[in-house]
């Protein structure tokens, strides 16, 4: 592939505000000439994830991941660094240059291709949706007869139809130049036999096509209804849903249908509701819920709980009425309140789904729904205890040790305390003694944790995470700060003075040699000149905790001295030691070591001054 001119990764850093980045993924209040939000790398209830816009950095103080719009794409999208410049430059419209290798753009990234490609053959379903063909006509009946919507939400969620025979789209992917990796690994096609359009075989045959788009609006994958046009040959006949594969692009656990746009409407008065599939999630949104998300076809994941909080930290759950529907929303709810997602549910009667009620009573439904809406506590017991009324003592022991394994995971002691008295309510114990009961339930956790897991070894580390304080470590951040002064160091220090095996170390000699090649161009070269995300994450550190420095000269003149003098003492010891061993094995040769100490006293003595 065509590397990316580094004129033009910086043009694009400097038109591209690390705020409006970070905007799209993390709610963000100003703190001070700083902006501040939940990480998005960590669940945590305290803000620790800060972005300055002045630097183009961010840290999060909680999981230590740093850097600028580059990694930050590349770490919230888990992307390469091209596929992380190239989709900031789709995103912003920024025209990007590569360098001439002779070969055509058509080389872009595999990722950004499978994006183009999805949105490629969502525009050829919809287009078949819209078709004057028979099928195009029954398509559309069923979409409005059958399932009850209007034309213009199709037209909203890009619902499109899959033809039975898919030469056609075969054709049309061919022809527009999609690479064969790309058509392969998008897992919309079959390619054993070939990549000719006759020879290929095509995963959706005859049935409605529904785009799954992820948070960012991207389509990543599709979700296909059987119908009556669906081929009796067609290996997935007897399925009423077919989903894509997992992908490059697609994580089923880490997507949420309809996140794109519920995130854009959520907040404090606004939670979100989790429904069980996309067609009711469109149902909901089609009636005036535009908070609705659902998930793939699976149990709710902690990524997928991550990703809600992000944006608002509350959320309903409407599921089927059905014992399944109920037993997943109580399997969900642990994992929601590990995550801090604040769960309500909304009871649906047996038999009663989502799409169907709201079909049938429409905006006015939602009235009802509302008024039906109970805590997560009410409902845990009302799933777990079917008579609280006529319980017997044991009963109750039983239903309040199965109570407390939702509670437990709860991520706040408060938040505990609080189920633990709504608990006592509605089975109707003392609360003091559900206390008791809860405490010595916690202990026994605790307790059957600890004797699994392994000893740990010696601690290597500081006890506070703190970094250690190193020479080093103050180099590294003048030069990384003061970019008048850098070159100066660098060209007072000796390479051989520096401990490398030390991150910091590490760090420092590899921007001073880059200083001295003329390869530095200060926070630009961080992705530029450093490879590993060990020290990128340093540099940022360091760039975005800059010190105020009273005497930058100063400091840097006191550094390289303590430099130079840890350096010689280091080996003036050695030294020592090797003529001690010569000396009692009455070898000469211990002589001209003294010659080494005299110059390395010379270097304590008289360290490089930088001026």
């Amino acid at each position: 592939m065509p590397a990316i001119k580094p004129s033009s990764i910086r043009d694009l850093k400097e038109r591209i505000s690390i705020f409006d980045v970070v905007s799209r993924e993390v709610s963000l209040k100003r703190a001070g000439s700083n902006f501040k939000g939940l990480s998005p790398f960590n669940n945590e209830k305290t803000p620790s994830f800060f972005v300055s816009p002045d630097k183009g950095f961010y840290k999060c103080f909680s999981s230590g991941n740093a850097g600028d719009i580059i990694s930050f794409v590349m770490e919230t999208e888990r992307l390469s660094f091209v596929e992380a410049v190239e989709t900031l430059a789709s995103r912003f419209n920024v025209e990007l240059e590569y360098e001439e290798d002779g070969r055509p753009r058509e080389d872009r990234s595999l990722r950004q291709e499978l994006f183009d490609l999805h949105e490629f053959v969502a525009d050829y379903y919809q287009e078949a949706f819209s078709s004057k063909s028979d099928d195009g006509q029954w398509i559309r009946d069923y979409w409005v007869d059958s399932r009850g919507f209007e034309l213009a939400i199709a037209d909203d969620f890009k619902i499109g139809f899959a033809p039975a025979s898919g030469v056609e789209l075969g054709k049309r992917v061919l022809k527009k130049g999609f690479s064969g990796k790309a058509i392969e690994a998008s897992g919309l096609f079959f390619t054993r036999r070939g990549l000719e359009p006759a020879s290929m075989g095509y995963r959706f045959r005859g049935r409605l096509m529904i785009p799954i788009r992820d948070h960012q609006g991207r389509i990543a994958a599709f979700t296909a209804r059987q119908l009556d046009l669906t081929p009796k040959d067609d290996p997935s006949r007897e399925a009423k849903y077919v989903n894509s594969p997992e992908t490059p692009l697609f994580n089923k656990g880490a997507i949420l249908f309809n996140m794109d746009r519920a995130r854009m409407e959520v907040g404090p008065d606004t939670p979100f509701v989790m429904v069980e599939g996309q067609l009711d999630a469109i149902r909901c949104w089609s009636v005036g819920i535009k908070g609705a998300v659902a998930p793939q076809g699976t149990g709710i994941t902690e990524n997928q709980l991550r990703l809600i909080k992000r944006y608002e930290p509350r959320m309903q759950c409407l599921l089927d009425g059905d014992r399944a529907g109920k037993q997943a929303a109580l399997r969900m709810l642990p994992i929601a309140l590990a995550q801090g997602v604040e769960t309500s549910f909304i009871p649906l009667n047996e038999g009663e789904d989502p799409d169907d009620f709201l079909r049938e009573y429409g905006p006015e439904g939602i009235a009802d729904l509302v008024s039906r809406e109970i805590n997560a506590m009410n409902f845990a017991s009302g799933a777990i205890v079917k008579d609280p009324d006529n319980l017997s003592p044991q009963a109750k022991s039983k239903a309040a040790n199965e109570l407390f394994d939702i509670i437990v995971k709860a991520d706040s002691e408060m938040a505990q305390s609080e189920f633990v008295k709504q608990m006592a309510v509605i089975l109707d114990i003392d609360l003091s003694a559900a206390n008791r009961d809860f405490i010595r339930y916690k202990r026994r956790q605790i307790s059957s944790r600890a004797s699994k897991r392994p000893k740990e070894g010696v601690q290597n580390e500081p006890i506070n995470g703190k970094p250690v304080h190193t020479v080093e470590r103050d180099l590294l951040t003048l030069c990384l700060n003061e970019e008048e002064i850098s070159r100066r160091i660098a060209q007072a220090v000796d390479e051989s003075w520096i401990d490398t095996t030390s991150p910091e170390g590490e760090l420092l000699n590899l921007v001073l040699n880059a200083i001295l090649h003329d390869m530095w161009n200060g926070p630009d070269s961080i992705n530029d000149q450093i490879e590993k995300a060990e020290l990128k994450g340093l540099a940022v550190d360091l760039i975005f905790d800059k010190p105020e420095y009273e005497n930058p000269s100063r400091l840097a003149n006191e550094a390289v001295k303590r430099l130079a003098v840890k350096f010689a003492d280091q080996q003036i010891k050695k030294i020592k030691l090797e003529i001690a061993r010569k000396q009692s094995e009455q070898n000469d040769d211990s002589i001209s070591l003294f010659d080494e100490i005299v110059k390395l006293q010379h270097i304590k003595n008289h360290p490089p001054q930088i001026g």
